[in-house]
């Protein structure tokens, strides 16, 4: 009886077991045995308006060490170190024996990332034991620096660190996938055929393709990097806008970097300085007074009036370097000759607020919006806050806060009849099943008639074509010009830089423009007024031409600076 009552104690336990209990002990074992491999969603590429990569990732593999099963550990970093490029010591650190933060063995450790195929292979032929591969993505920037202002990089891990890689981070990246499968143990470490396995897709992500003109950029880059060699320590801005559009067909910074080695690069020279770099504009701000002037009717485009040497603002005299000397001078004239009087006087019949209202109007004092990360607002000097001397700096362009893009898409609203047009530098999202998208128009507001702004074109015309007036560098041979020149001063937190900030924005052809070019460069020790138009003249000279603009069938017209 004893006996068979041990028997039947046993049977039922092993019923227990078998039925009742084996998916509990069954679904721990293969929990033990369940590996979990993340399968890499390919980010998605950036392209011009053509369609040319700009940036884009390649297929590529990591190469990684589970230091529980490497075996002669110096001798294994001796063999991968020439085909990493990674010394022999930095390998074997990493592949040393440690514990993780749970107090388990590390099985796995990164040796090297975006690792080309071809060497992966070579990797794994030597057969070395706790060394693997796997699939793995590398970002490529053909053109190195070619936009890379603009670009910005991303890390190992295909997170975008700045740029547009950074502010579209979350429509490029796409969304990982994984595969878990069961796997032996021991030395039957290997996928078990016809057991468990799970496999989730990756979801790649989606792509953009700019406003951006690749061989544009390129000649406005090396353009502009050409010119700012002349002063040391300098930075230097250059936007080219298309009227109408207001996409930004080139947009280029001084100093810049190679985006696919961005670690060697300081950070100074990755920032975009059309949208980062705030200035007083100076006298380029001059057009956004005679406009709003215009359009409320405080002149008309056949006003002169007097025009002294100097006048006097609160406590600060002004003075022009072109002295009138109390003579009668016409609108163009006072912009050929950039006079700081006479604007100023045209000023006073408009006010403070009316200025301001136009300032707004013309896009400044907020950001554009265009799409690059850390784009700064500039300032407007509220009215209540102006003090007698404001009264004449705000008119020419002091005690104001803008960038090189604010300035350039005021200048393309008096080239576009009057019409503000938001700048812009994504064109389209292009999905991963190849469907393009077009991002939404951007916005747009009338500031001047389409009168006023011919009238102001026709102002701007004077500063190319009246002998001896500030913009004469900037004239072209074969189209007219209209534009102003810019003296100010680069502001950082608020505080004035040493050095000054010569600009020139111009628009051609000046009878109906095409594009818009912005050129600002800062010299901290001086002579970025030989810098600035000269550049312009080249970048739009090439703009035309690129683009088929035919040459201007009249002549620019006739000016009379002192009228009896």
């Amino acid at each position: 009886m004893l006996t068979l009552t041990l028997f039947a104690v046993i049977g039922i336990r092993l019923v227990a077991l078998q039925a009742v209990e084996t998916p509990a002990y069954a679904g721990g074992g293969v929990s033990d045995r369940l590996r979990t491999v993340t399968l890499p969603a390919p980010r998605g590429a950036i392209y011009d308006r053509s369609g040319a990569p700009l940036a884009h990732s390649v297929e590529a593999r990591y190469v990684y060490a589970d230091p529980t099963q490497v075996e002669d550990l110096l001798g294994t970093a001796r063999a991968l170190s020439p085909l990493l490029g990674i010394p022999a010591s930095e390998l074997a650190e990493k592949m040393k024996p440690r514990k993780r933060d749970n107090g388990k063995d590390s099985e796995f450790e990164y040796l090297a990332r975006g690792v080309d195929i071809d060497r992966a292979r070579q990797i794994t032929a030597l057969e070395r034991p706790g060394i693997y591969t796997h699939r793995d993505e590398r970002r490529e920037v053909p053109g190195g620096d070619l936009a890379a202002n603009l670009l910005g990089f991303t890390s190992q891990d295909m997170v975008g660190l700045e740029g547009l890689e950074a502010r579209y981070d979350d429509l490029l990246r796409g969304k990982d996938g994984k595969r878990v499968y069961e796997v032996g143990l021991g030395d039957l470490n290997a996928p078990i055929p016809g057991g468990y396995s799970e496999t989730t897709k990756a979801k790649p992500g989606s792509s953009l393709e700019l406003t951006i003109n690749r061989d544009l950029q390129f000649m406005v880059q090396r353009m502009l990097s050409r010119h700012m060699a002349q002063s040391k320590g300098s930075t230097g801005a250059a936007v080219v806008i298309e009227v109408g559009t207001g996409e930004v067909l080139a947009q280029a910074s001084h100093p810049t970097y190679n985006a696919a080695k961005p670690v060697s690069s300081e950070p100074t020279d990755r920032e975009d300085a059309a949208t980062s770099f705030v200035v007083d504009p100076g006298s380029v701000h001059k057009a956004i007074t005679f406009g709003a002037a215009l359009q409320e009717r405080v002149i008309t485009p056949d006003t002169t009036m007097p025009v002294a040497n100097a006048i006097k603002q609160g406590d600060v005299w002004f003075s022009d370097t072109h002295r009138a000397g109390g003579r009668r001078m016409s609108l163009p004239g006072m912009m050929a000759y950039s006079s700081n009087v006479g604007t100023i006087q045209i000023a006073e019949k408009l006010g403070p607020e009316r200025l301001i209202d136009y300032q707004k109007r013309f896009g400044l004092g907020e950001p554009t919006r265009v799409g690059m990360p850390g784009e700064a607002s500039g300032r407007l000097l509220p009215a209540d806050e102006w003090s007698g001397s404001s009264h004449g700096s705000v008119p020419i362009g002091h005690s104001v806060d803008a960038t090189p893009l604010q300035m350039a898409a005021a200048y393309a609203t008096i080239a576009n009849n009057g019409t503000y047009v938001q700048p812009r530098l994504v064109k389209a999202v292009i999905g991963p099943d190849g469907k393009r998208t077009p991002t939404e128009p951007p916005v747009t507001r009338s500031v001047l008639s389409p009168e006023n702004a011919a009238a102001l074109r026709h102002i701007l015309e004077a500063v190319t074509t009246v002998k001896d007036a500030t913009g004469t560098p900037a004239a072209i041979p074969e189209w007219r010009v209209a534009g102003k020149t810019g003296t100010g001063w680069r502001l950082v937190d608020g505080r004035k830089q040493p050095g000054e900030v010569a600009s020139f924005i111009g628009m051609a052809p000046a009878e109906k423009p095409r594009y818009v070019i912005a050129v600002f460069a800062h010299t901290p020790s001086g002579g970025g007024g030989d810098i600035a138009a000269p550049a312009f003249r080249e970048m739009m000279q090439f703009t035309l031409r690129q683009n088929g603009v035919p040459p201007s069938g009249e002549k620019a017209p006739k000016f009379t600076v002192y009228p009896r």
